[in-house]
């Protein structure tokens, strides 16, 4: 069915969110993700703050506010130089994630 919605799985500020999307839109959500993530880290390190709903807003303002000022063209190179880093950011914590229990198990003595 065209209409039938596929879902994919994007991470903002280290929680995870499924969406609707149309498969020939999936890396541009993904883009748009991980600009909307990257201006969110930024904002929650500026303010040091851990209100998710309140850098959210932000994040939004600001994101609105490139766009409405004629920024456009500004904001969309960032946001491609933003989503390479923030895709590869997390491939890297993943991994190390992964590593971390690996040697975890490997170190724990036997019972």
């Amino acid at each position: 069915m065209p209409n039938e919605a596929n879902f994919l799985d994007i991470t903002l500020l280290g929680k995870e969110f499924r969406v609707a999307c149309p498969a020939d839109e999936r890396a541009a959500l993904l883009n748009a993700a991980a600009y909307v993530d990257g201006k969110m880290r930024d904002i929650a390190e500026k303010t040091r703050s851990n209100h998710t709903e309140r850098i959210a807003v932000m994040a939004a303002l600001n994101i609105a506010h490139e766009h409405l000022s004629g920024n456009q063209s500004v904001a969309t190179e960032d946001q491609r130089i933003e989503s390479e880093i923030a895709l590869d950011i997390d491939a890297f914590r993943r991994r190390i994630c992964h590593m971390e229990t690996e040697l975890e198990a490997a170190l724990k003595p036997p019972c």
